[in-house]
């Protein structure tokens, strides 16, 4: 008995089925064997299949992996599905040993090398750092750096001559020192900041070191009263100056609109 048969001696048995297979136009699909390739199963959770392991889905189909030396299998249907072993790099799809050379060891990810503190790499080798005198290691171990009172100059470290009236500074750059408040630096020496009258000093390393009190400007060296006109007062910037509501400024004056 074919699958036609088998349907219409099944409809002799159902008057709705009778009815829907006489209907034209209704189509019953075959439940074919096919959906999951082989070398596969269905996901534990959600719709769709994935690869057994050992395989990897390639163009819809489960390929099997194959593992190069010194590589073992990640189990995961995704991916390459190897992993190089620890000490061993992938090059052209192969695992290469990592060449570690004196005065290093191998990094934790197993795939690299670093030189030992006092090394620093030079053209894939480790060649030590020379620290020279008044210098220590520093925290990275590859390089050094001079001590306090010292500064680098042509790969030594040379002392630094601070001036009367100045200080040291911990600095990568600049000449190491600064003067103290109320002096400024000249060429290598500490020189006071002369302050004019109705002046001030201010906290600054580079300018004249002084500012002019509120209602005075500089001048020439010199703090000048500011010129207030009829009907105005200073304004914010505390050397110029604004007219009263409603005036408005008019050259050096100050008139009714």
């Amino acid at each position: 008995m074919n699958s036609m048969q088998q349907i219409r001696a099944i409809c002799i048995r159902s008057p709705i089925l009778l009815a829907l297979v006489a209907t034209p136009g209704v189509v019953f699909a075959e439940v074919g064997s096919g959906g999951i390739p082989e070398n596969a199963h269905a996901k534990a959770y959600g719709s769709g299949w994935e690869c057994d392991r050992g395989f990897r889905e390639v163009d819809e189909i489960c390929a099997p992996i194959k593992v190069p030396s010194n590589a073992y299998p990640t189990n995961r249907s995704y991916g390459r599905g190897w992993e190089c072993a620890r000490g061993y790099q992938e090059i052209d799809d192969a695992c290469v040993a990592v060449q570690v050379p004196s005065n290093a060891y191998l990094w934790s990810s197993g795939d690299r090398w670093k030189c030992d503190r006092g090394y620093r790499e030079v053209n894939e080798d480790c060649v030590v750092v020379l620290v020279p005198e008044n210098a220590y290691l520093t925290s990275s171990g590859d390089s050094w750096r001079c001590d306090r009172g010292y500064r680098e100059v042509d790969g030594a470290c040379t002392a630094v001559k601070v001036p009367k009236n100045g200080y040291l500074v911990e600095s990568s750059y600049g000449n190491g020192w600064k003067c103290e408040r109320g002096y400024q630096a000249t060429h290598e020496a500490c020189v006071a900041v002369r302050v004019p009258e109705n002046g001030y000093l201010v906290d600054s390393s580079y300018g004249s070191g002084w500012q002019c009190d509120r209602g005075y400007r500089e001048v020439n060296g010199v703090c000048e009263a500011v010129k207030i006109p009829q009907n105005a007062h200073l304004d914010d910037s505390t050397d110029g100056w604004e007219c009263n509501r409603p005036y408005q400024k008019q050259h050096d004056g100050c008139v009714l609109p």
